[in-house]
């Protein structure tokens, strides 16, 4: 029985062994795992964070897409310094605004302004965008003056490389524009501005003082009406610049008040009241023709054509207030109607 009895103590010993070997052998495996999974926790790359983005408004980019004629070309940039927003001008577009269902030509210009911007008053080319419902595009010319310029230079747009271009919104630009039936015109300017640096001085100021020129040949214009001529007389001191009004003013007496304040000196009388006068046969003679031309035009036009003359009409848009752009609400300069 003794002898049993230690034969059985000897074999519980043995198990007893292999179950301590087994489950060090169990641990081990254990720490070697989860020491593993710590080195690669340590060594993964963290997961970036994705980033959300607004969708694009379908007519998000058109104030942009329309050229801001007359702007100087070094205030360009700064005229896209801002993410403004136009949304006014977008909803105009949808069902039950002014410009829904139209046929429209767009162009933009600029206005230097003293506005309030983060504490200071600056000076900011405020983007503005003029939109001209018309069933046939508005103009083909350019008026380009100046208060340097004796009188208005009306000349082709395609002289200035500028043109009425369909606008493609966001949602059909995927297709074949000449599949579209667009009813939205911008102007649009293919100057090239690196190009600016080989320009002569004269022909780069032309686009600082350009717009386009529209034509109402329904009612006479203020070239026929006016009866005021611009003077700048050439004289070795310093020229003289004035207005003439051949109705209100007589020449001798306007002549002798320039003399008295010294702004013309006495031995230039006689040259000054010469060119004066030329200036004012000058302008009675385009007075006259611009009359014969409307008078032509007005007979040679068709009833449909007058009629979209007589519902052309022409809105101003500023840019909506935001966050993040200067407040322009006290500077617009706004139109009847716009």
């Amino acid at each position: 029985m003794r002898k049993g009895g230690k034969r059985k103590s000897t074999s519980q010993k043995q198990e007893t062994e292999v179950k301590a070997s087994s489950s060090s052998q169990e641990n081990q495996m254990e720490n070697h795992k989860l020491a593993s999974q710590a080195k690669r926790a340590k060594t993964s790359k963290p997961q970036p964070q994705l980033e959300y983005f607004e969708d694009k408004r379908n007519l998000e980019d058109l104030w942009k897409a329309a050229f801001p004629v007359g702007t100087e070309w070094d205030q360009l940039d700064s005229v896209y310094q801002f993410n403004w927003n136009f949304l006014n001008l977008e909803e105009a577009f949808e069902e039950g605004g002014r410009l829904y269902g139209k046929k429209v030509y767009l162009f933009g210009c600029t206005e230097p302004q003293l506005v309030p911007y983060k504490g200071e008053n600056k000076v900011i080319c405020i983007p503005v965008v003029v939109a001209v419902v018309s069933p046939f595009p508005p103009s083909d010319k350019i008026g380009i003056n100046s208060v340097q310029r004796e009188a208005e230079e009306i000349v082709p747009m395609k002289q200035m490389k500028m043109d009425w271009v369909p606008y493609i919104p966001l949602e059909n630009r995927d297709s074949q524009v000449d599949r579209l039936q667009s009813q939205m015109f911008i102007l649009s300017c293919t100057q090239r501005r690196v190009a600016l640096k080989q320009m002569k001085i004269d022909r780069l100021k032309k686009y600082e003082y350009c717009l386009p020129y529209f034509y109402q040949p329904l009612k006479e214009d203020e070239l026929e009406q006016s009866t005021e001529v611009q003077i700048i007389f050439p004289a070795a001191q310093k020229p003289v610049f004035c207005e003439f009004d051949w109705e209100l003013d007589e020449l001798d007496e306007f002549t002798d008040q320039l003399i008295e304040a010294d702004e013309l000196d006495k031995d230039k009388k006689d040259a000054f009241k010469e060119f004066v006068k030329e200036r004012v046969r000058e302008a009675k003679k385009a007075n006259r023709q611009a009359r014969e031309a409307r008078k032509k035009a007005l007979g040679e036009m068709s009833e449909e054509t007058k009629a979209a003359f007589v519902n052309m009409r022409f809105y101003k848009f500023y840019p909506v207030p935001t966050p993040d752009t200067p407040d322009v609400s006290n500077v617009k300069v706004l139109w009847e109607g716009s």
